[in-house]
């Protein structure tokens, strides 16, 4: 189950996280999903797809990052955009604090703060019918319709009828329902960072409504969303990056 739950004297490493990451003096933001050893998500212009193994003093991790926005303001810290990251973490609290580094930049500390998403607010699973959509990080990027100048661009991990996704400012909670080709479902689009750059879904929760069509590697899908009083058309691209 998503959703990082504390229970007594015991923390559950498996659920959903906001994450601030810091290679040298460069810092970062991005959402992360844990479990059955996979970890999986990303922000804006990376998707993040590791693994992790407990082991008895807390949690190691191995995670490569690849880039599924071609934006040249992107940059990557690594100054690549294939690197992988060694760490190791602790908790700390409700908290899990990572320390490594890069294998491309030996030597240039990395550190990391994953902060979780709470259980009771990741929503209920849709149905999965025959010939689903596949589970899976996908990349997404949505552009809005109508003349309006605006857009996202993050990862989606579809997971048995559940939405888990976001960017470096915002994190997705949803469920669909697919069979045979087409999908649809809703998405509650929040902030984990302020966005105070976005003018159209920065400081709102953004709910969303869409139906759309896929196949084996990718999505596409149409939607209304309600930004404050604001009711917005939209379009998004979804594109298959690793299989669940």
């Amino acid at each position: 189950m998503p959703g990082c739950a504390q229970g007594r004297g015991r923390l559950v490493f498996e659920g959903f996280y906001k994450v601030r990451f810091q290679l040298g003096d460069a810092v970062g933001r991005s959402v992360m999903h844990a479990g059955n050893g996979k970890m999986l998500g990303g922000n804006s212009a990376f998707a993040h797809i590791g693994t992790y193994e407990k082991t008895d003093d807390g949690v190691d991790i191995v995670i490569k990052t690849v880039r599924h926005n071609p934006d040249p303001n992107y940059r990557a810290m690594a100054g690549t955009d294939d690197a992988t990251l060694l760490a190791k973490g602790r908790a700390d609290g409700d908290l899990y604090r990572f320390k490594g580094e890069l294998k491309e930049l030996p030597g240039v500390p990395f550190q990391s703060v994953m902060t979780p998403i709470t259980e009771d607010e990741v929503p209920i699973a849709g149905g999965v019918g025959e010939g689903g959509i596949a589970d899976g990080l996908y990349s997404i990027h949505l552009r809005m319709l109508d003349g309006v100048d605006g857009g996202l661009t993050g990862v989606m991990l579809l997971n048995h009828g559940r939405i888990l996704g976001g960017d470096a400012s915002f994190y997705y909670l949803g469920s669909y329902t697919a069979a045979n080709g087409r999908w649809k479902g809703q998405i509650l689009n929040q902030e984990h960072t302020p966005a105070k750059d976005d003018p159209i879904f920065g400081g709102h929760e953004v709910g969303i409504g869409f139906s759309g069509s896929y196949d084996a590697e990718q999505a596409v899908l149409e939607a209304t969303a309600l930004a404050g009083k604001r009711s917005l058309r939209l379009t998004a691209a979804l594109k298959l990056m690793h299989r669940a």
